[in-house]
């Protein structure tokens, strides 16, 4: 087994500053109160003194101008929870371990991804997309991989003949014990884990407990070390809180890019593309902004996503500013991955005008844009119904009717008759027909005519009809191409 361990050391800072380009300076306090510590303060902060585990009045007196904001574990979890569902595109073995590590098993996905190397780069540079700082480490055992993310070494073991000789150099403070823990075996001069193994272990176990010797034979692969699986949620929903108010479209924008980015990587791991997403932009003193994007088809590409949120968002005017953005995915259709081709296919040229059209909606409103599907009516002007872009069910259900004109005229030109015979650029011959159409007496629109297929002079086909009863003219309804 190889797992690789993300440890997220500013996570209660990121799960507000990521939703942003620059901000600042700032800082997370543990509770409300200008006594509480400070768990995390970005590098602003950090530039002007401010501290972790300084107090909010002592930090406020170092930067007047420092905005301090509550932790939100909760918020913190859920962010976990969605980096997790996020991984599932590199394994199918992804776990949550305390409050700040996302363990992958990848051992099995080495060969998909090009080498751990590879594997490695896309994961890092995808984190770095959701706004994310983590630090990676590799290991041969679950545990292991977690104490190097934990001290920030960006280790790459792939063999358990090395591991035991870098854990030995590891601070014993990086397993999860009390400080009394801690503490005392620093009394006795061990600091590290290889002077932990130095020590007796009937000894150690009494003083430190038998948790402690546990520990480390985990890490070093004596002892197994089950995870327990992420099971990702069915569906998909996440928010991003602002640090500040923002009311410019390209700032908004970069937030939501945070998301998409979620809902891309979720998409992956689960075998879908998104058809209807619907952004939530949340405002102080105002009802929410709701911005909603149907697509004409399933997509997870990130770069198009943006695209088409770009210009819904140009189109839109904000009542004030947005303080928290919420993505959620409504209709989800399975999407198989590309295969590798070096020449085009159908499905590409179907992508690009699929997208051509969103990007056409996006920019000039839904109802500016549109699709034509055929209907069950033998009248051709009644014979077709505005519909959804993409939507071509009807066209699947109906029989193919007899040879139709590309123009239909909006309404039948008569023709001049020269001795019985219709005229249109000169005098017709008729090459086929006559077909009758009979229909609409259910609805007072009733029809009954007799079509053919006609040729001028000038070598145009035409689709004339002639009236059946007491008039019995004739009229151009349409042109061949």
């Amino acid at each position: 087994m190889l797992w690789l361990a993300l440890h997220f050391r500013h996570l209660p800072l990121e799960t507000f500053t990521r939703g942003v380009r620059g901000s600042g300076p700032l800082a997370i306090a543990s509770s409300s109160g200008s006594g509480a510590p400070l768990v995390a303060c970005d590098r602003k902060a950090h530039a002007r003194g401010v501290r972790c585990g300084m107090a909010v009045a002592a930090a406020w007196a170092l930067a007047s101008d420092l905005k301090i904001v509550m932790r939100d574990e909760t918020a913190e979890r859920a962010a976990l929870e969605r980096v997790a569902a996020w991984a599932f595109q590199f394994t199918p073995m992804v776990s949550i371990s305390g409050p700040a590590d996302v363990l992958l098993e990848v051992a099995g996905s080495l060969k998909l991804f090009g080498g751990l190397g590879r594997l490695r780069q896309r994961l890092e540079q995808g984190l770095a997309e959701l706004g994310y700082g983590a630090f990676v480490a590799c290991a041969p055992t679950p545990l292991a991989a977690q104490l190097f993310a934990r001290a920030g070494l960006s280790v790459r073991i792939q063999h358990h003949d090395a591991l035991h000789h870098e854990l030995e150099k590891l601070p014993v403070s990086l397993l999860d014990h009390s400080p009394e823990i801690t503490a005392m075996l620093g009394n006795f001069g061990v600091h590290s884990v290889g002077e932990c193994l130095r020590l007796p272990r009937d000894g150690l176990a009494r003083r430190a407990g038998q948790r402690l010797l546990d520990d480390i034979d985990r890490a070093v692969g004596r002892l197994p070390d089950p995870r327990s699986p992420f099971v990702p949620p069915p569906g998909f929903s996440a928010s991003l809180p602002l640090p500040a108010p923002v009311d410019q479209v390209e700032a908004l924008l970069f937030a939501a890019r945070r998301l998409l980015a979620e809902l891309c990587g979720w998409l992956a791991a689960t075998g879908n593309g998104v058809q209807s997403l619907r952004f939530t932009l949340a405002h102080e003193d105002h009802a929410d902004t709701q911005v909603v994007m149907k697509l004409v088809a399933a997509s997870r590409d990130h770069q198009h996503l943006t695209d088409v949120l770009r210009e819904r968002l140009a189109r839109i005017e904000l009542p004030c500013a947005v303080t928290a953005i919420t993505l959620a995915a409504e209709q989800l259709q399975p999407l198989a991955s590309h295969n590798l081709s070096f020449l085009p296919d159908a499905r590409h040229h179907a992508e690009s005008s699929a997208r051509f059209v969103e990007r056409l909606r996006a920019r000039l409103g839904d109802e500016a844009v549109c699709g034509l599907a055929a209907f069950p009516d033998h009248r051709p002007e009644h014979a077709w119904r505005v519909c959804e872009p993409g939507n071509d069910a009807a066209l699947k259900e109906l029989q193919a009717p007899p040879s139709r004109p590309l123009w239909l005229l909006v309404s039948p030109q008569p023709l001049r008759e020269v001795a019985a015979i219709p005229h249109y650029d000169g005098p017709l011959s008729l090459l086929a027909g006559p077909e009758r159409i009979e229909a609409g007496w259910w609805d007072g629109n009733d029809v009954a005519r007799d079509y053919f297929v006609a040729r001028n002079p000038v070598q145009s086909v035409l689709w004339v009809y002639r009236e059946r009863g007491a008039s019995g003219g004739w009229y151009l309804h349409g042109i061949f191409g």
